[in-house]
């Protein structure tokens, strides 16, 4: 997961603190290729993806102090966690996640539209390129940061997820809060 937000870039701040929990995960199994195993996602992941929020944010603190390496403890409880929510195993919530920051980091959170990822990568790049407040050496990591995720940013594959996702937006943002 951890992959994600940095293939997302700024625009997933917003859910890094909230997926964060999950992220630790990506490092205890093996991802795809491109790092994200993109799902067609169910009503019942989606909802199950957001009452997970509470009992996730309660190891939050125990993955970031784990970093990449879990010990199996935490593993366990990140597993128990998983099925109590009615996932298989704690992989394929970590797959809902994935799947959830894809669509959420395209979304307008004014509009409401849906841009491909990469695409609001160019555009924020192209705003950070252009901005004279940002100072110069935050400038340069920044544009370092966004042209990495926009040449590892995949597209969206499963566009059905933009309507299930838009049609639990504001839960999963008061879940991740």
């Amino acid at each position: 997961m951890r992959q994600v937000l940095q293939r997302l870039g700024p625009c997933a701040v917003a859910l890094a603190v909230g997926l964060a929990v999950v992220g630790a995960g990506a490092a205890a199994q093996d991802p795809p290729a491109d790092g994200i195993n993109q799902i067609k996602l169910t009503e019942a992941q989606v909802t199950s993806f957001i009452s997970a929020q509470p009992d996730l944010a309660l190891v939050a603190d125990k993955l970031q102090e784990a970093g990449e390496t879990l010990d199996p403890a935490l593993e366990a409880e990140l597993e128990a966690i998983a099925k109590k929510h009615g996932f298989a195993n704690f992989s394929e919530l970590d797959d809902v996640a994935a799947n959830i920051s894809i669509v959420m980091a395209g979304l307008d959170s004014e509009m409401g539209t849906f841009t491909e990822p990469v695409d609001a990568l160019k555009k924020e790049l192209a705003g950070v390129e252009s901005d004279p407040s940002i100072p110069d050496a935050d400038k340069k990591q920044l544009v370092e940061e966004l042209s990495a995720a926009i040449k590892t940013t995949p597209p969206l594959q499963h566009k059905e997820n933009v309507d299930l996702v838009k049609a639990h937006r504001e839960e999963i943002e008061r879940a991740l809060e």
